[in-house]
Parts: C-alpha cells; sequence; structure tokens
C-alpha cells in the first residue's frame, strides 16, 4: 500500500466506521503504519504513560480510546474530518517529549510539539494547508480544560479562541478523558461543562 493510499484509508475509516481503532489496529499489525510518516503514529505503540493517569497503558493504546471515542461525536463537530484526525494526532507529541522525572513520567508541553508534529506528519499528504491548520489548533489547545479548570498559568483563553473553536477543543477533551481506563463519564462529563464556563465569561 502506498503513502497516499494508507492516508485515504485511514481517512475514510475515521470518517466511516464506529470504531476507527479495528482498521488502525490491523494496519499497524501489517506494516502499513511502519512508513513515514505514518511511523510517527506507530511509535506511540512504545511510548509509556503514567500509570496514575493512564492506566489503560501506552499511547498507542490511549489514542485508540480516543479516537473511539471522537467517533462517537464527529457529527458535531465544526469540521468532522479535522476532529477526527485531531483525535488521532492529539498526543504525537509525546513521542518527543516523555521523560522519566524524579520517577514519575511526564511529557510536558506535549501539545505545543504536537502542533508541530501535525504539520511535518501532513506536509506529503496533502497541500490544504487550512485543514492542516484547524487539525493542528485543536492538538495545540487540547490541553487547555486541564489549564483553565485548574486555573494553571499555561491556561490562554484568547489564544485559543483566535485559532480554533472552543467546543470543538471541549469535544476532542471529553474523548481524551474518556479515553483512559477506569474514565468516570459523569466526573469528565463535569469538568468539561465548567470549562465551557469559565471559558464563556473570559
Amino acid at each position: 500500500m502506498t503513502i497516499q493510499a494508507t492516508f485515504e484509508t485511514i481517512a475514510s475509516h475515521l470518517m466511516e466506521d464506529a470504531k476507527p481503532s479495528e482498521t488502525l489496529e490491523a494496519l499497524l499489525r501489517n506494516g502499513a503504519l511502519d512508513a513515514f510518516p505514518f511511523s510517527m503514529l506507530s511509535r506511540l505503540q512504545h511510548v509509556p504513560q503514567s500509570p496514575t493517569h493512564h492506566p489503560e497503558g501506552n499511547v498507542w493504546k490511549h489514542t485508540m480510546l480516543v479516537v473511539d471515542e471522537a467517533a462517537f461525536v464527529k457529527a458535531s463537530a465544526g469540521d468532522p474530518l479535522a476532529f477526527m484526525w485531531a483525535a488521532l494526532l492529539h498526543d504525537i507529541g509525546k513521542a518527543t517529549t516523555t521523560q522519566r522525572r524524579k520517577g514519575r513520567i511526564t511529557s510536558y508541553d506535549h501539545d505545543k510539539a504536537g502542533a508541530a508534529l501535525v504539520r511535518r506528519f501532513f506536509a506529503c499528504l496533502t497541500e490544504d494547508a487550512d485543514f492542516v491548520g484547524r487539525v493542528a489548533a485543536l492538538v495545540r489547545w487540547h490541553m487547555q480544560i486541564l489549564f483553565v479548570v485548574k486555573g494553571l498559568p499555561f491556561a490562554d483563553v484568547a489564544g485559543m479562541k483566535r485559532e480554533c473553536d472552543p467546543r470543538d477543543v471541549a469535544r476532542l477533551g471529553l474523548c481524551d478523558r474518556l479515553g483512559r481506563g477506569r474514565a468516570d463519564r459523569d466526573a469528565e462529563e463535569e469538568t468539561i461543562a465548567r470549562f465551557l464556563e469559565v471559558i464563556s465569561s473570559a
């Protein structure tokens, strides 16, 4: 399968499948994700995460859960295709930022690193700069829910609003939070509601 064919296959299944993870897992197994730029995805299976925050395991496992959650809500997104690609690529920055610090696994600034990697990922796949920009923006801002709700200094509501629709950030953020082992849906939905409440008055 050519790189372009793999790209088109992934795109179609992201939009058409109730569980895109099934196709993505099959592509991983048959080696279709070995070639660049898809190797930026396949390497996520070797990137660990904090067992406290991500009991589901490595970044690939988490990503598959997030993609399936996103498939349920994509129809409500401003750009469903960009939203689904953002779900798939939201944590690619962890491959370059994950470290062990004093016995803890961290991935500081993986959102910013991920936005840059999104542009590199799509560079040989599409010339649609607006589309790539929409995906990159969602990846860049997907951590704002945590920052805003906890009142952290990394929160930048104005910057987020300039680059993307906060409601799509909220949708992606909920999928991200639900794509973890033992996620509490009610608690996560309350967090998203709080995020939307705070940014509506910002």
